[in-house]
């Protein structure tokens, strides 16, 4: 048997039976692995419960929180986090190892790239690669920042590993319509909470720009079919997300006939639309530990969306 790595992971699950036992497979070489599973309805949590006994649930409250949550929960000194629909190769887990008997003592996280399966292809050009974040750092030094494209950051040095993660995105063009539908929403709160206004030249031009830039300057026409798909619903994405911040500009534009009522009764229930996919919950009192839950608290609280990596590109 491997010797196992001191190695945190920590990997979010909502309804991810169609990933989430390869991914969990290829992380046996953790010495640690953390799970925290939004109130899943489809058998992910039992899967989970066959390769770890930390697994805790709590319901969603957004990318950068429940990331975070997910970190503090682990204990070794180095930390990782791995999504549910992503997976670990032998080469990569032991350049881990080999990193952190080395030159890993001088730094304080590693960047790593990704390679993406899609449509029953890897992909290799155009905006999805080359791809990749920091996911390995030392657990006092990392911290999530940002909203739906919450990063994890890093204070001190950061290197970068050269074998590459997987990434097994949508299950089909249906998943992946249905996720364009619910991140673009997000996206468009978030730029909206930021105070962007709506622009009709970012709503007319991002989406061809993203065309000849990905698809052409990227060579993301190589990729067949499954490239072509790629960048039309990539500009699809662009086109409806700006859409959609219209759409939040013109909901809470004040109305003059009802001087405001009626269209803040609007406003009112678009948030109560977006609180059916991050639902909140408070976080835990300080110094008070997480329990690992039981399914007795599973009932009426799963997000509306299936957790998977953000495969949704933003501009």
């Amino acid at each position: 048997m491997m010797e196992k790595i001191p190695v945190s992971v920590y990997v979010l699950t909502t309804n991810n039976r169609r990933t989430i036992e390869r991914c969990l497979k290829s992380l046996s070489w953790a010495q640690e692995l953390v799970v925290v599973d939004s109130f899943s309805q489809d058998g992910t949590y039992d899967i989970c419960k066959e390769y770890t006994d930390k697994i805790f649930q709590r319901t969603w409250t957004g990318h950068r929180d429940q990331y975070q949550y997910a970190a503090d929960l682990t204990t070794q000194d180095w930390i990782m986090f791995v999504d549910a629909d992503e997976e670990i190769p032998p080469e990569l887990a032991e350049e881990i190892r080999m990193e952190l008997n080395g030159k890993g003592k001088d730094l304080d996280g590693y960047f790593a790239y990704r390679r993406t399966y899609y449509l029953g292809r890897w992909i290799r050009y155009g905006g999805w690669y080359p791809d990749g974040e920091i996911r390995l750092c030392r657990r006092e030094k990392g911290k999530w920042e940002g909203g739906l494209h919450a990063k994890l950051v890093v204070d001190g040095k950061v290197g970068v590993l050269k074998n590459q993660y997987h990434h097994y995105t949508y299950g089909n063009i249906s998943d992946q319509i249905q996720t364009i539908d619910q991140y673009s929403k997000i996206a468009a709160e978030d730029l909206f909470e930021s105070g962007e206004k709506f622009s009709l030249f970012n709503l007319l031009f991002h989406p061809p720009f993203r065309f000849i830039k990905e698809y052409l300057f990227k060579s993301g026409f190589r990729d067949g079919l499954p490239g072509f798909i790629i960048i039309v619903s990539t500009m699809y994405y662009v086109f409806i997300k700006y859409a959609k911040l219209w759409e939040l500009t013109r909901s809470t534009a004040p109305s003059p006939s009802s001087e405001g009522g009626t269209e803040k009764c609007r406003f009112l229930r678009h948030t109560q639309d977006t609180e059916s996919i991050e639902v909140q919950s408070q976080p835990l009192p300080a110094g008070r530990q997480a329990e690992p839950s039981t399914r007795s608290q599973a009932e009426g609280q799963v997000p509306a969306f299936r957790r998977g990596s953000r495969r949704v590109d933003d501009f």
